[in-house]
């Protein structure tokens, strides 16, 4: 990891020559939600030890922070999901094994649980609701009001915002701090204490921590440009592979294309690779033009791989809901042959649809099943039934590609959680450097997970800058 002396070269803005202050890179949900609770905990603007004594600032590259959490939840901003701790911990994904990646953010998650979060904002005058799959969202559907009051609280406390200007590279200063090398420009942001324009060329700056809250790679217009990557890897921390999570599946010559628009309630989707079971979920799924979308789909990304077989499961009335994907064939089966019984002559696409399935699809299922429209029940052979139950209840697909960085909704892969304190989210590697939001390895399901997620390791590094900065 490079050094240079303390006191390197740098221009005559606050922070530069002795280390002074914190530097967030980022103006995301976590890097905005650090930069207040930190600068609140040092008593803002007002007197010795607040933000004039210890200035707080962040780096944004865009003209204006908060982009991507203005886009989030469709833009009325999936804030959290309504469950205790522990439900939310099963909701996320990454660090190399199973449950590395709740065993890393409970202490943050626990720090600031749902109710806390929501309370916080509702301090400063935003209410919200909760709808009956436990997202909450604010009730004006407006992720701007989201934005405004992370903004006005900047405000209020001194949070210098500088926009439209990148770290091109942090160093580590032999005495501690940072230098930090950033430009081409640098605009406040509406709203906010700006910071002097500089001369131009490269800006210099020495800092006492950063915390870097730069995003992932997925939706790069909103800024998500995987700068902090870099940052990150030239201090020497090691890297997972930053890839699209929450991502649609695309399916070479899809066969349900003319089904597009089709959703689904309690779904089921069983990966397979190698021939062997990987995972098996339920939920909504939706038919797309060119493959599956959907929370369903979506939460199961971060496991597939192009080339990976794919079994959905559709929901038909009397397979128990969340039933595997074995239990239900052989309940479809057994109803099926009650079916047969009951009523020999009905039509056997009737009868798919009678189950709960659409029209145009039990009519497709029969026809892959190599049925006539005018098939019965009675008509059906044993491998027919068969058939039936493997195209009801284990429908195949090969992917040919997920969703990428330009459509995904969060980044898979980041800062390796090894090399990263869960208690404080400080580096094991460079003391005074901190991490928060989707740099990190972990990425959550859809419903809130993610947004709530930012907050929490903003909000914890937060408090272990404070700490550190009153020793």
């Amino acid at each position: 990891m490079p050094e240079v002396p303390e006191g390197g070269s740098g221009s005559d803005r606050p922070g530069s020559g002795q280390p002074c202050g914190t530097l967030i890179i980022g103006g995301g949900p976590a890097g905005l939600f650090a930069a207040v609770r930190l600068a609140r905990s040092l008593g803002g603007q007002s007197g010795a030890g607040g933000a004039s004594a210890w200035p707080v600032r962040v780096l944004e590259r865009m003209g204006r922070p908060g982009r991507k959490l203005l886009v989030s939840g469709s833009g009325r901003c999936n804030i959290a999901h309504d469950a205790a701790v522990d439900e939310l911990l099963g909701c996320y994904g990454g660090g190399g094994k199973p449950g590395s990646a709740a065993r890393f953010l409970r202490p943050a998650l626990t720090a600031l649980d749902s109710p806390a979060l929501l309370a916080w904002f509702a301090a400063r005058g935003l209410a919200f609701t909760i709808e009956p799959n436990g997202k909450v969202f604010p009730s004006s559907g407006r992720a701007s009001d989201v934005l405004a009051a992370l903004l006005a609280e900047a405000a209020s406390l001194g949070v210098q915002i500088i926009t439209g200007c990148r770290a091109l590279a942090v160093t580590a200063l032999s005495g501690g701090g940072f230098l930090v090398e950033a430009g081409p420009e640098a605009r406040p942001a509406a709203g906010t204490v700006p910071e002097p324009a500089p001369s131009g060329g490269p800006e210099m700056m020495t800092v006492n921590t950063i915390l870097l809250a730069t995003g992932g790679i997925t939706w790069p217009v909103t800024g998500s440009s995987g700068d902090g990557y870099a940052l990150a890897a030239s201090l020497g921390h090691p890297l997972v592979r930053p890839r699209p999570a929450l991502a649609a599946v695309y399916v070479h010559a899809w066969e349900l294309s003319g089904l597009s628009g089709l959703s689904f309630r309690d779904a089921g989707l069983v990966l397979r690779r190698g021939g062997k079971r990987v995972c098996e979920r339920s939920g909504d799924l939706l038919i797309t033009h060119e493959g599956l979308s959907g929370p369903l789909v979506l939460d199961l990304s971060r496991n597939i791989e192009k080339g990976e077989l794919l079994e959905i499961r559709f929901p038909w009335e009397g397979i128990e809901k969340g039933s595997s994907q074995g239990r239900a064939t052989l309940e479809f089966v057994a109803l099926l042959d009650d079916a047969v019984l009951r009523g020999p002559r009905l039509l056997v696409r009737t009868a798919l649809s009678s189950g709960g399935l659409p029209r145009a699809l039990s009519q497709y299922l029969c026809e892959k099943a190599g049925l006539s429209d005018e098939a019965t029940l009675a008509s059906l052979s044993r491998a027919s039934r068969r058939e039936l139950a493997r195209l009801v209840t284990a429908f195949p697909l090969t992917v040919s590609a997920l969703g990428g960085a330009e459509t995904a909704m969060v980044t898979a892969g980041g800062v390796d959680l090894r090399s990263v304190d869960s208690a404080t989210m400080e580096s094991r590697l460079v003391s005074g450097l901190f991490f928060a939001g989707e740099i990190l390895d972990y990425d959550g399901d859809t419903g809130g997970y993610n947004l709530h997620a930012a907050f929490a390791t903003g909000a914890l590094a937060a408090a272990a800058i404070l700490g550190k900065t009153l020793r």
